[in-house]
C-alpha cells in the first residue's frame, strides 16, 4: 500500500490509510517513538515510517540515504516492522523469537519484517526493548561493520582513508608555514 506521491510525513502518510490501519499504525508508531534511543529521526523513508541515522549526522553511506534502525508500513494485506537490529544480530533476532512464544502469538516474517494485522498480534513490551536496545552510535558502529565487508565499503573506507590523509598532510603543511 504505497502512499500517495503528496505524502511527506509520518503525519500525512497516517491520514492517508484507510482508519482501521491508521489505528493500527499509530499505535504501533507510539510504541517506536516511546523506546527509540537518541539520535534516531523520525521521517518518511522509503514509502514508509522509518526511524533513521540523519545524513546530516552520517552522509557516507553507500546509497546516500539515511541509515534505517526501523521502520513501520501498511501493505497491501499487512502492516510490516522493519526491525534491522533484529536481523542484523542474531542475539536479537533470537529475543524476538522467543518473545512472540512466550507471548504465545505466531511469528509472521519477512526477510527483515515482522507481518501483523493488529498491534495485538505483537509482543509489544519486548519489541519496545529491542528498539531501546541500540543506540544510534552503536548501530552507526554496525553499519560500518556490515559495509567493510563488501568491496564497495572496502572501496569507500580507502577512498575515505586516502581523503583524510591529505586533509592531515595539508593540515601540517600549515603548521609548518606557520612556524
Amino acid at each position: 500500500m504505497k502512499p500517495p506521491s503528496n505524502v511527506k510525513t509520518p503525519e500525512q502518510y497516517i491520514a492517508s490509510l484507510p482508519a482501521d490501519r491508521a489505528k493500527t499504525i499509530s499505535t504501533v508508531r507510539a510504541l517506536v517513538n516511546k523506546h527509540i534511543p537518541r539520535g534516531y529521526d523520525e521521517c518518511l523513508t522509503w514509502g514508509t515510517i522509518g526511524w533513521t541515522i540523519p545524513l546530516s549526522r552520517y552522509p557516507d553511506t553507500y546509497n546516500q540515504q539515511p541509515i534505517c534502525y526501523v521502520a513501520l508500513a501498511a501493505q497491501k494485506n499487512f502492516c510490516s516492522l522493519y526491525l534491522m537490529g533484529a536481523f542484523w544480530s542474531a542475539r536479537q533476532l533470537e529475543q524476538l523469537k522467543a518473545a512472540f512464544k512466550t507471548a504465545g502469538k505466531k511469528l509472521d516474517m519477512g526477510k527483515c519484517c515482522v507481518h501483523f494485522q493488529s498491534p495485538d498480534d505483537l509482543p509489544l513490551a519486548a519489541i519496545g526493548k529491542l528498539i531501546a536496545a541500540i543506540s544510534s552510535e552503536q548501530w552507526i558502529e554496525m553499519y560500518e561493520q556490515s559495509r567493510s565487508k563488501t568491496k564497495s565499503g572496502q572501496a569507500q573506507k580507502k577512498k575515505l582513508g586516502a581523503q583524510s590523509k591529505s586533509k592531515a598532510a595539508a593540515k601540517r603543511g600549515t603548521a609548518k608555514r606557520r612556524r
